[in-house]
């Protein structure tokens, strides 16, 4: 019987030496890097961008008209006017009337007379030098005393998808009282800002018309403070803000 060879499959495959085995793994690893740091990353942080934008360079505190400081920034919106009104209004808040003697009379006889005025006006508060461009609000029982209410100012520039950006102020107004800097008859605000920006937000989300919302930490470093009126606020310092469905997307 003749002997077997000693390798009945086939030739015996070249063994790879530890160190090519360890050259092979740098390689690898070195071409993993590359993907993820100049491809992967990149457009993870893109798309980022692209949903969350920034608010590094926006102011975090309103002023009144004679610059003293006004209501901490709380809450932002991505979306076109007629989106930020249409939500806003499906969310039962209505859009305050302007300032002006009709209407400054007539809230002060709804007050007078408890009488509920879903438009009463509210006061004007000033970003980038101007004063805000929407105001909402939603009245609480049947007199204009005390209210829900919302200023926003739109921000400069655009999402990268070409969507406005909003930035507004939220706060209770408790009751109706004596400005502590003036003097002056003017709605006393409640301290408590972050139990205004979660209920506005409460409501938006009720509407289903949110396609995303988050949370910027630590937008305020200042986490209290007091308002042109001399009220005191307090925050957690967190900026609320919401995307609005475009129908666009679908």
């Amino acid at each position: 019987m003749e002997n077997e060879p000693d390798n009945p499959t086939g030739p015996a495959t070249p063994r790879v030496s530890p160190p090519r085995r360890i050259v092979h793994g740098v390689v690898a690893l070195l071409l993993a890097w590359l993907v993820v740091a100049y491809l992967l990353a990149p457009l993870g942080w893109k798309w980022f961008i692209w949903r969350r934008p920034t608010f590094d360079d926006t102011p975090r505190l309103t002023e009144t008209s004679d610059h003293h400081p006004g209501d901490p920034l709380n809450v932002a919106l991505i979306g076109s006017q007629d989106q930020l009104k249409a939500i806003m209004k499906a969310a039962g808040w209505y859009q305050a009337a302007a300032l002006g003697l009709h209407s400054d009379l007539k809230i002060a006889e709804d007050s007078v007379f408890s009488r509920p005025d879903p438009e009463a006006p509210v006061s004007s508060l000033y970003l980038f030098g101007r004063r805000q461009d929407l105001a909402f609000e939603q009245p609480v029982g049947d007199n204009p005393r005390h209210r829900h209410h919302v200023r926003f100012w739109k921000l400069e520039g655009e999402t990268e998808d070409g969507r406005a950006k909003w930035i507004g102020s939220a706060v209770y107004d408790a009751h109706v009282g004596l400005s502590r800097t003036t003097g002056q008859i003017t709605h006393v605000t409640a301290a408590d800002v972050d139990a205004e920006r979660d209920y506005l937000f409460q409501c938006l989300a009720a509407t289903g018309e949110l396609a995303e919302e988050y949370a910027v930490d630590g937008f305020h470093t200042q986490l209290h403070g007091r308002n042109g009126g001399g009220d005191p606020w307090r925050t957690d310092g967190d900026l609320y803000v919401g995307v609005i469905a475009d129908p666009n997307d679908d």
